[in-house]
């Protein structure tokens, strides 16, 4: 079972910085980043559509030139990353989990990806229409749907995609879905888990792989998990 650093890991450092993926890097196996657009069209590193709550900026991301983005605080001391920045720092070295948010960015996140052939890649997206996107300019990239709510359609619709992972609310998760979506050839991988008690379950369920806020931290439940076993 895999571990995925969300946005970094940043229950310890501020979000989706690189200074975050860096922290999650040491003990994950991927990493995930939020991809926007910045007023010129550059792929840049922010969850929300405004500036407000994880910088010392106002407004809406793509109101902002790179200029504009660079010169801001993302928490201590850190910029806005764009996603070159971002596939240069993680390449031969980590895995990346690329979430696209907003329709219509798909071209210019696309040229990015391509430009550095990173092979251990996923991306991800709560719109299909992006994944679709995604697909006809990345043939052959692995891509996931992120799903915050049951909808018993998912695995048809997730295998009809040609999609390779369903990224379900932990919330979500119960043995017979996960046993569909494994019929289908379909990885999970939940979000977001961070106690040893969603660990354990996930354990349990068989899930593929988890995102968390404190990937060090996952990874050190597991393996005293690990000792734990090969000690009795």
């Amino acid at each position: 079972m895999f571990i995925i650093g969300h946005r970094g890991a940043r229950a310890v450092e501020p979000e989706n910085t690189l200074r975050a993926i860096r922290t999650g890097m040491d003990c994950a196996n991927y990493v995930e980043v939020d991809v926007r657009l910045s007023r010129e069209g550059i792929p840049v590193i922010m969850h929300d559509t405004m500036l407000d709550r994880t910088t010392n900026g106002t407004g809406p991301v793509n109101a902002h030139t790179l200029e504009e983005l660079k010169s801001l605080d993302a928490g201590r001391g850190e910029s806005i990353p764009t996603l070159e920045e971002v596939c240069r720092l993680v390449s031969g070295r980590c895995g990346l989990f690329v979430e696209i948010k907003e329709r219509g960015s798909e071209t210019a996140i696309s040229r990015v990806i391509r430009e550095f052939g990173l092979k251990d890649l996923f991306v991800v997206s709560f719109h299909q229409e992006s994944i679709i996107a995604a697909l006809s300019h990345l043939p052959g990239v692995r891509t996931g749907i992120i799903v915050s709510k049951d909808t018993a359609s998912l695995p048809g619709a997730a295998q009809e995609l040609g999609i390779d992972a369903v990224l379900p609310k932990f919330a979500l998760l119960n043995d017979a879905l996960i046993a569909e979506y494994h019929a289908r050839d379909l990885l999970v991988v939940s979000w977001t888990l961070n106690t040893p008690e969603e660990f354990m379950v996930a354990a349990s369920l068989g899930i593929d792989g988890f995102a968390t806020d404190d990937p060090c931290r996952a990874r050190k439940y597991f393996q005293a998990r690990k000792k734990f076993h090969e000690s009795e």
